[in-house]
């Protein structure tokens, strides 16, 4: 009898543990989150490729850097029962965006410094006593070493040796605006390089950021916010990067900065679901531009490519897509062209962003890719400074490398 006692006695005491180790976690449950959460959308997830159905009004819509909750068109987006989950702007410092306008001038120094291989190495050739064909096949390497690839390099060769044979004199003043006019020819500045950032039947104009693993895909998503804000654009982000890991807090980051509100979904979720769902809100907020930044992805990867190609589709169930940016990183040289072409098949790329451009003497990609893609580059890298993105310019461009 004493046994049944002691067991009893014990069974009765874990019974009272386990009760206020419940009513611990209850009460905690009850209790309100001290953490304040940063500018932002959070919303549940939730859309298939096949899904068209609205989704329903998002869990919170914060306020944004560029004005506080009445200043953003569609009431009905706000839970003001959440009133504890908005953010004070004092909080949050703005930053000016550098203007967009004379951005590659400025820059033209620093990728001068870097891109002397092409330029000074043709004018070396050039301005030869006896420029016989060991000298023409030399040129020839020079072009191919920096990437122009082969179609460009052969019409460059063909161009140049005509120019020669027709010039009374191969002065160095001559041979620099010969080698400088047949550049630029290639480079092609007739091709359209503007954004396609206002629309004109009201809807936000939506823009793709497409690329693979390691360009600075996110980086350029946050850079292209501040651009677009120094042109007096309105953005939103859609964190359509739901693989890896922090990418949805980079992006963040980036709309903290200029006062971009960012639309999110859980980690792992559907990435489609994040896309459709930052361009019907950029959409009721009236914003102008809503930039999507994608997973970065293999272009070998069969179904990563496919995915993406949903990615678009689901979006086009909600509103067109103006602009579908491929990021290259341009020190990859000819393997950027392999991604290209990839990509283009499955997203009908509409502009090129070069990145890294001012750390590689193979400035001839910028000709290559537009070559095989017959879209043109719009926007470059030059540096890591957050306002170091900036509108391809042709003739600066060549100005900078001769």
């Amino acid at each position: 009898m004493d046994s049944f006692f002691v067991y009893l006695a014990i069974g009765v005491a874990l019974l009272v543990v386990l009760g206020v180790g419940v009513g611990l976690v209850l009460a905690r449950r009850g209790e309100p989150r001290n953490t304040r959460p940063r500018p932002g959308i959070d919303y549940a997830p939730g859309v298939g490729d096949d899904d068209t159905t609205p989704r329903d009004t998002p869990r919170r819509l914060v306020e944004t850097a560029v004005g506080g909750i009445d200043t953003l068109p569609g009431p009905d987006l706000i839970d003001e029962s959440m009133a504890t989950d908005v953010v004070d702007l004092a909080e949050w410092e703005v930053e000016v965006p550098e203007p967009a306008a004379g951005r590659f001038a400025r820059l033209r120094q620093r990728l001068a410094r870097s891109e002397s291989t092409l330029g000074r190495g043709l004018l070396a050739l050039l301005t030869r006593d006896n420029v016989d064909e060991a000298t023409w096949e030399e040129i020839e390497e020079v072009l191919l070493t920096a990437d122009l690839g082969v179609a460009s390099t052969t019409e460059m060769v063909h161009r140049l040796r005509a120019r020669v044979r027709g010039e009374s004199a191969t002065t160095p003043l001559a041979v620099q605006t010969m080698v400088r006019e047949e550049l630029l020819a290639l480079v092609d500045p007739t091709m359209d390089r503007s954004l396609a950032t206002r629309t004109t039947d009201g809807r936000p104009s939506v823009v793709l950021v497409v690329g693979v693993n390691g360009t600075g895909k996110t980086t350029t998503t946050g850079k292209l916010a501040r651009l677009l804000i120094a042109q007096d654009c309105t953005v939103l982000l859609g964190a359509a990067d739901t693989f890896r890991a922090a990418a949805a807090e980079q992006l963040q980051t980036w709309g903290d900065r200029v006062g971009a509100a960012v639309v999110r979904g859980p980690e792992g979720g559907d990435p489609a679901a994040v896309a459709f769902d930052a361009v019907k809100i950029g959409g009721e907020a009236e914003v102008d531009v809503v930039v999507i930044d994608t997973a970065g992805r293999l272009h070998t990867k069969v179904g990563l490519m496919d995915e993406l190609g949903k990615v678009k589709r689901v979006v086009e169930k909600r509103s067109p897509v103006d602009e579908v940016l491929l990021v290259l990183d341009a020190t990859t040289g000819q393997n950027g062209l392999n991604q290209a072409r990839v990509f283009a098949e499955v997203v009908d790329v509409s502009g090129i962003v070069l990145t890294k451009l001012d750390g590689t003497a193979k400035g001839g990609i910028v000709l290559a890719v537009q070559r095989e893609l017959g879209v043109p580059v719009k926007l470059v890298g030059l540096g890591e400074g957050p306002d170091d993105l900036a509108p391809f310019d042709p003739a600066a461009f060549v100005a900078a490398i001769i």
